[in-house]
C-alpha cells in the first residue's frame, strides 16, 4: 500500500510549526523545511500504525467472501467499491455483491462475493485522524515538529533523533496482529 501524499495546506502547516520551533524568521528554507515535515509526517504514521490527515485512499483487494481489513486506519468513510478487470478498468457492482463495515476502532472491513467476475476489487476510501493539522493531538504534532527539527538541525552530521519524539508518538501508536480477515 502505497500512501497517498499530504495535503499541501498540512505539509505547509507543519513547516511553519518547525520555523517557529527553530525560530526561523525567514522563508529562505521553507523548500528545506517542508521536506523534513513531510518527512516526519510519513514517520509519524508509520510509528503510529495510523493516517494522520484524512485524505483518500485506495486498495485493490481480492474478491471473497471473508472479510478483509483497509491497510489505513483510522477511515472515516468507504466512498467506492468497484470490480476491477484484468485489464484494471474498473466496473460497478451491485451492492449485494460485497459489504463493507467501519468498527468502533476504525478499522475498515470488505468483503466480496464469487458474483465477482474478476475475482479483484477495488476500494475507494478516507482514512485519518484529522482533517488538517490544526486537528492532529497535540503530542503528535509537537513528534513531527520535533523530529523534523532534528532533520533541519542534522542535515550535515547526522545524530540520533530525540527521544521525546517516540515518547510522544507512542500513547498513539496502533498494534495490529497478523490477521487479514475476520469471521461473517
Amino acid at each position: 500500500m502505497l500512501a497517498p501524499p499530504f495535503p499541501a495546506a498540512a505539509i505547509a502547516a507543519a513547516r511553519d510549526a518547525v520555523r517557529l520551533h527553530l525560530r526561523i524568521t525567514g522563508a529562505a528554507e521553507d523548500a528545506l523545511l517542508e521536506t523534513h515535515a513531510a518527512t516526519a509526517l510519513a514517520l509519524c504514521e508509520a510509528f503510529t500504525g495510523q493516517a494522520l490527515i484524512v485524505r483518500a485512499w485506495s486498495e485493490v483487494l481480492p474478491a471473497h467472501g471473508a472479510w478483509q481489513r483497509l491497510p489505513a486506519a483510522p477511515v472515516t468513510t468507504i466512498d467506492a467499491v468497484e470490480g476491477l478487470g484484468a485489464s484494471g478498468t474498473g466496473y460497478a457492482l451491485p451492492p449485494e455483491t460485497y459489504g463493507i463495515d467501519i468498527d468502533a476502532a476504525g478499522e475498515g472491513w470488505v468483503r466480496g462475493s464469487a458474483a465477482i467476475a474478476a475475482g479483484r476489487i477495488r476500494i475507494g476510501y478516507a482514512a485519518g485522524l484529522a482533517g488538517d493539522w490544526s486537528g492532529l493531538p497535540a503530542p503528535l504534532m509537537q513528534g513531527v515538529v520535533l523530529l523534523a527539527a532534528h532533520l533541519f538541525e542534522a542535515r550535515a552530521n547526522g545524530g540520533t533523533p530525540p527521544a521525546a519524539v517516540a515518547a510522544l508518538w507512542r500513547p498513539f501508536r496502533r498494534m495490529r496482529l497478523n490477521i487479514a480477515r475476520r469471521s461473517a
